[in-house]
Order: C-alpha cells, then structure tokens, then sequence
C-alpha cells in the first residue's frame, strides 16, 4: 500500500533531514492516512517495503532491512535515521542483535512497539517472539501511548529500557497510527531530530 515518492518541489526543506531517513511501518504496512505516509510525501524519507505485509516473517523482514541499508551507498559516510511504527519497532531491535552493519544507522524513532508476547496476539504474528532486547548500539527513542490497545505502557517502558532508549509517554493516543490523528505529526518529526542534534 505504497504511496507514490515526493516529487522534489512537494518538499519542504525546513522538515528535511541531513541524512537518509527510512521508514519502517509495521504489520500491513502504514495506509495512505498514517503520518509515515505523511513523512514519505512532505519529507521525501524511504519506506522499506517487505514481500508479505499479511504474514510478517521476522528474518525475512531482518534480511530485507539488510538488504536495504547495504545497498545506500550513502551510508558508509552519513548512517541513516530509522523511524518503525508498530511491528517495526520489533524489527530495529531484531535487526540490531543480528546484523554486522549497524553503523549504517545513526539513531531510531520507535513508534508504538507492540507486545507479541501476550497471549492475545495473532497467530500471524508469533514468529516474532521472543521478543528481541538486547541494547541497541545507536541512540533511539521510543514514544507509547497511555491506552495503546497492543501494547500496556509499562511493557513499553520495560522494552525502551531495556534497549538503552528514551521513554516519551505521548498520551491517550491509541496506536499512534492514522486513528489517533496525528497528521504529519510534527512532535514526532521534532524527536527525530532531537536524534540529531
């Protein structure tokens, strides 16, 4: 469910980043609505597409990840940022144990991680457990919601300590996905570049 790339006069440079930013939605992508979209037309940052939306394999989604960051040339001078929503987040910190090219990337926004460890999740989703904690090896930051329906905040917290990240409570937000409202939701772009600087 892809949304067509921003033209370079759809851009607006104040929103920029000075380095590759790339998207990770999480299981069924991120619809049209989601801020990630959003973020793929203002600002001109990647979605990594997977083969299969429907039944997420966590190593395949690695590999694809790997795949990715390996063939941005870009990155051996400049990491990139990565911004996960939902199953997303998983995927960062499954990726992050496994892979030997973590310094292609320079920090994280973890949007929303849900807990796979609970005995409600889907069967499509049982593969990703365990769920992955070692700390990560770049800055990232991950921002939950009071009332997230997939994930308690005090898992949530567990799992930003755990990999060495900031908590940021955001509210009563949902899942921070296109029903919380969000828009492009410029608090989350501030965080990413807070990242940064």
């Amino acid at each position: 469910m892809s949304t067509h790339p921003a033209s370079p006069n759809d851009l607006d440079p104040s929103t920029a980043m000075d380095r590759p930013v790339y998207l990770l939605p999480g299981w069924l992508n991120s619809d049209p609505a989601h801020w990630q979209s959003e973020w793929e037309r203002r600002h001109g940052d990647h979605r990594v597409e997977q083969n299969d939306w429907e039944w997420p394999r966590r190593g395949d989604w690695m590999a694809r990840l790997d795949d990715v960051l390996q063939q941005d040339t870009r990155l051996a001078r400049q990491p990139a940022l990565l911004v996960a929503h939902s199953l997303g987040c998983q995927l960062v910190a499954a990726w992050a144990d496994h892979s030997a090219h973590t310094r292609r990337v320079a920090g994280a926004l973890l949007v929303a991680p849900p807990d796979t460890e609970r005995d409600d999740t889907p069967p499509q989703l049982h593969n990703w457990r365990p769920i992955r904690r070692p700390r990560l090896p770049f800055p990232a930051i991950v921002v939950a919601s009071s009332d997230d329906p997939f994930c308690r905040a005090e898992r949530a917290a567990g799992m930003a300590a755990d990999w060495g990240a900031e908590f940021v409570l955001a509210g009563p937000l949902g899942h921070l996905n296109t029903a919380s409202g969000l828009g492009a939701w410029p608090e989350g772009r501030a965080m990413l570049r807070r990242l940064v600087d």
